[in-house]
């Protein structure tokens, strides 16, 4: 056998082991859902987008200074005679917690849902914001 073939079977073999694992469907954390966080002086804003998902069944919940998301998507029910010739979208329960990089003011926290793409706005605790100390001077 040449080096060659060896390849290429170890390839073969590596692409079945993933095709099994896709069977799963067991996103880890990091990869679902996937988010996009900015900060300012004053407030941070998280995006994230999980289409299909219901907005009434998602759970967001901030301790201090982190954020966590919890939810779930509904599989695709087939009719009888169906089956899935592909299949790449996620679906099942999710939690992810992100931390922040501030305390925030959980009672001031918005979110919004628009087009599968969920919004949340998290002020920064007036405790955490940086305070501008006067020098006096005698």
């Amino acid at each position: 056998m040449l080096w060659s073939d060896q390849v290429f079977d170890a390839l073969r073999e590596l692409e079945g082991m993933t095709r099994t694992l896709r069977r799963f469907d067991l996103p880890s954390s990091v990869e679902f859902p996937a988010t996009n966080m900015w900060v300012t002086d004053d407030d941070a804003v998280v995006t994230t987008e999980i289409p299909g998902i219901d907005p009434n069944a998602l759970e967001i919940s901030v301790v201090k200074d982190a954020l966590t998301l919890r939810g779930s998507r509904q599989a695709e029910e087939l009719k009888e005679g169906e089956s899935y010739h592909r299949r790449e979208r996620w679906n099942g329960q999710f939690t992810k917690t992100l931390m922040l990089p501030f305390a925030v003011e959980a009672g001031k926290v918005e979110a919004r849902f628009s087009k599968g793409v969920l919004y949340i706005s998290l002020p920064r605790a007036e405790a955490d914001k940086p305070r501008k100390i006067t020098v006096k001077s005698e």
